[in-house]
């Protein structure tokens, strides 16, 4: 009994299957990543902000300590912003992850399948010579009496 071709073409399926899941949770780790970035960004645009600020009050630059008061602020309305798409990323990331490693499970279970089909077949196989080897020798025990 030959492994089926459906039996392939499932293995064949599923490996397409897991390497499109695959690629979605790439993508989503991107989005996060570059979320990610940006909060970072955000942290740091409010420290210059800060930073500008407290210069300002050695040096007594009014422009320097409002511009620094805005940055501050402004840092404190993208962080609010970006603070939702995160979450959701890490969700979807999630989501993703979880789909994969089942994919994945998947996969290998199709190919355990076709493992065991052509361990089977090859068994058979084994079993189909010797008995063809048994066979020839009665063949030739008979032949010489």
């Amino acid at each position: 009994m030959a492994v089926s071709r459906s039996l392939r073409r499932l293995l064949t399926i599923r490996d397409l299957v897991e390497e499109q899941s695959r690629l979605a949770l790439e993508t989503a780790l991107g989005k996060l990543n570059q979320l990610n970035d940006a909060l970072e960004d955000t942290a740091g645009r409010d420290r210059r902000g800060r930073g500008l600020t407290a210069e300002s009050a050695h040096n007594g630059e009014l422009i320097d300590r409002l511009a620094g008061l805005e940055e501050t602020r402004t840092a404190a309305r993208f962080a609010v912003a970006l603070a939702p798409r995160v979450g959701a990323a890490e969700r979807d990331v999630e989501v993703r992850r979880e789909e994969y490693f089942a994919h994945r499970v998947e996969r290998r279970q199709a190919e355990t399948l076709i493992s065991e089909a052509e361990a089977e077949e090859s068994a058979e196989a084994g079993r189909r010579a010797q008995q063809a080897l048994d066979d020839w020798h009665r063949f030739r025990l008979h032949q010489g009496n």
